[in-house]
């Protein structure tokens, strides 16, 4: 209600999008208070004969799985959950094998972010020399994708009989993902001295029409304290790319504060779990049909589905084991 409120844009625009958060929150709260009072009402009427055991059941059922959920999104309570996400895949030691589980890998995530209602923005991709992709990155872009996502950092290891080897002998490959939160200009003050930036122009690579192909459009980033770089070649102008490329430096500076002050934390809490930040993650083993997170244990065995971007099982596991890593996680058997 204050006259001067809109005086500064960014600044309410940061206060706008928390108060919608905590707005959803409540909104999500008084729903499953409502769905616990009918289940207690349901139950008072059972014993007067005036509602089902299956009504009952079916209600009790509907509210255990609201509680449960809720359960889980509360693991997501840290102000960079709530942004939006972007990931990295770089494939490892294997040549045409390990470039072509990069490419599964990113239609993985893919598929998981536009099912999940996230948009997906192509950032860089490098192909590979025969097939697949060397390296990618995509922004994710909606409310809670970092929070969702942030397990994922890691080697993902695929075992199968290789389409590219012609005595059909299995193979392993892997590839690396990364994620961290993406910065928007109005919500953190991260500053980067000019003078600590190099960059590079070149030519982009792959779709994107004559212009991007034909003109040094794409842009490559160095920070020389931290050795990080970014690589962005989605927009027709030099100039844009650098101005995104900026912006995922910047992202991936507040990531790197994070994981310190994560390392610190880890280090006064010696019970708690650490997490081990770019160790193998996940195995997908294609020929016996199984997919298993090494961290929390949990285990499918429908390999496609999960390649599909059936990832929140997945997911939710994690979370939930990082929030209680004693405790262990069923898989779908």
């Amino acid at each position: 209600m204050d006259p001067n409120f809109w005086n500064d844009p960014k600044r309410a625009q940061g206060i706008q999008r928390k108060i919608g958060v905590n707005k959803k929150w409540v909104e999500e709260y008084q729903t499953l208070a409502r769905e616990v009072d009918d289940l207690e009402g349901l139950f008072e009427f059972q014993k007067e004969d005036m509602a089902t055991e299956e009504e009952v059941n079916a209600q009790y059922t509907k509210t255990f799985d609201m509680i449960a959920d809720a359960e889980f999104r509360s693991t997501l309570n840290r102000p960079e959950d709530e942004m939006s996400a972007v990931l990295n895949i770089n494939a490892g030691a294997g040549g045409t094998e390990a470039c072509d589980w990069s490419a599964m890998i990113l239609r993985m995530y893919r598929m998981w972010a536009e099912r999940a209602g996230f948009k997906v923005n192509d950032l860089f991709e490098q192909d590979g020399d025969a097939a697949g992709i060397k390296s990618a990155s995509i922004e994710i872009v909606g409310p809670y994708a970092y929070g969702w996502l942030k397990g994922e950092n890691g080697v993902h290891r695929l075992v199968r009989i290789s389409p590219f080897n012609a005595q059909g002998k299995r193979q392993t490959s892997f590839s690396s993902v990364f994620v961290y939160p993406l910065v928007e200009d109005d919500s953190i003050e991260i500053y980067i001295n000019p003078a600590d930036v190099e960059m590079d122009v070149f030519r982009a690579s792959g779709a994107g029409g004559q212009h991007v192909n034909r003109t040094e459009s794409a842009v490559r980033l160095r920070h020389l304290p931290s050795g990080v770089v970014v690589e962005c070649q989605a927009e027709r102008s030099q100039h844009q790319n650098r101005e995104r490329a900026m912006q995922m430096m910047r992202s991936r500076l507040y990531e790197i504060e994070l994981r310190r002050r994560q390392e610190e934390k880890d280090k006064v809490e010696a019970g708690k779990s650490k997490i081990e930040w770019g160790s193998q993650i996940r195995s997908y083993v294609l020929d016996d049909r199984w997919v298993k997170d090494l961290r929390s244990g949990y285990k499918v065995h429908n390999p496609d589905a999960v390649l599909d971007g059936n990832l929140d099982p997945f997911l939710k596991a994690y979370l939930m084991w990082v929030s209680n890593p004693t405790a262990g996680v069923e898989d779908d058997d």
